[in-house]
């Protein structure tokens, strides 16, 4: 604060106790504003608003307009005896109690409205109790319209502000340590004559040789063990794209299957420009190769297909990355043999259009579309959804 004494410039900072027991006191001797304010050393400005916002009542009732301007207390008010009107006092104990909380709770708590936790609130629980949209996401379609950090946000729905979310609701808000699981599955032997040449290393020295290729991670997420349906995915590393086809499981025909009817959609020269490499895992399904990689007609060879190290899933980490939006949707332990190919093309879609921070918070199917044409997406059962329409709740498939 800056005041004027005579010639002087003298600079004040906030009021003490001290200064406050010497305005009540000249508040009942009834000194001038001007006069109290010159005797704590600050502006006459500061001594109002001191008064006026740390004065104390006795009573409920009408407010008096004589209190709305200096001195806004009833101390030396003739009509104060018989008045009915609601009393004013100023009390330096109880001013400096207010001045004390009010510091204290400036530095805890949210620093939001009311109105503006209730808002979010209602947002956050559309976006993500009600369509499972990752925060990322929701983050990257709100741009600067929230006005805290992701971080922030964290930390409100850790500590209550948000009473409809909760941490159980966040992805990643705890870490879990998983299962061992004693479930058998079929597997490509290492000796196995059809990894010759298809080995990770390779598919090493491939890429070296040929480091602009187009690289397709192929994986299955299986529901419960027993199910007969799994889906089949293929994540294109460039883009982060993800196609999914559900077939069943331990087949090896419906892998070809599949590949089939992708050279059929897309036709095969854009099907060797788009599958160039596919790298999977040693999963039973894989284990025909050359009905994936040849035209059996012509014999011409469309892509090469290269396998994974055993219980090395990190050499396709994109894709184990990606089969979390999956689990989004459909937690484990649930089945999917109520799942047909219509509902998961629309959990593909909604998959592929979440915003991605490694993409620069462009989505999967952006880049996929702008790289590849509009044709091809539509082709292989792609298309858009608005970034605040992105569902990932079990609703959707329902």
């Amino acid at each position: 604060m800056v005041m004027m004494k005579g010639h002087e410039t003298m600079k004040k900072n906030r009021l003490t106790i001290e200064n406050r027991i010497l305005i009540e006191e000249l508040l009942k001797s009834n000194y001038k504003l001007r006069d109290i304010a010159r005797a704590v050393y600050a502006h006459p400005s500061t001594v109002s608003r001191e008064i006026k916002a740390r004065r104390v009542s006795n009573k409920d009732g009408n407010i008096c307009s004589k209190t709305e301007r200096f001195p806004f207390i009833c101390y030396n008010c003739s009509k104060k005896t018989n008045c009915r009107y609601k009393k004013f006092y100023y009390n330096y104990k109880e001013a400096q109690k207010n001045y004390d909380n009010k510091l204290k709770y400036s530095r805890i708590g949210i620093d939001m409205s009311i109105d503006e936790v209730q808002y979010w609130n209602d947002y956050f629980e559309d976006k993500i109790k009600n369509k499972n949209q990752p925060i990322l996401h929701i983050f990257n379609n709100i741009e600067n319209e929230f006005p805290r950090s992701i971080q922030t946000f964290y930390k409100y729905v850790h500590k209550g502000y948000f009473p409809s979310i909760n941490n159980e609701m966040l992805a990643r808000s705890f870490s879990y340590k998983p299962r061992e699981k004693k479930e058998i599955t079929k597997t490509i032997s290492k000796d196995n004559s059809i990894k010759l040449n298809r080995k990770y290393e390779d598919y090493l020295k491939y890429i070296e040789t040929n480091p602009n290729v187009s690289i397709v991670e192929m994986d299955l997420v299986i529901g419960k063990f027993e199910d007969v349906n799994c889906i089949l995915t293929l994540y294109f590393r460039e883009t982060k794209l993800m196609l999914m086809f559900l077939i069943k499981k331990y087949k090896t025909e419906e892998v070809t299957k599949v590949f089939n009817l992708i050279k059929k959609s897309i036709c095969e020269d854009n099907f060797k420009q788009l599958f160039e490499i596919i790298l999977t895992d040693n999963g039973w399904e894989f284990s025909k190769p050359d009905d994936i990689e040849f035209n059996h007609v012509t014999g011409e060879k469309l892509c090469n297909v290269f396998y994974c190290e055993p219980y090395s899933s990190w050499q396709k980490g994109g894709l184990e990355r990606n089969h979390q939006f999956i689990r989004y949707i459909i937690q484990k332990g649930i089945t999917f043999n109520n799942l047909n190919q219509k509902k998961v093309i629309k959990m593909m879609n909604h998959i592929n259009n979440v915003s991605r921070k490694s993409l620069n918070y462009h989505s999967p199917y952006q880049l996929f579309t702008e790289t590849h044409g509009k044709d091809i997406s539509n082709k292989l059962h792609l298309y858009h959804i608005k970034k605040d329409e992105v569902n990932l709740n079990y609703k959707i498939i329902i």
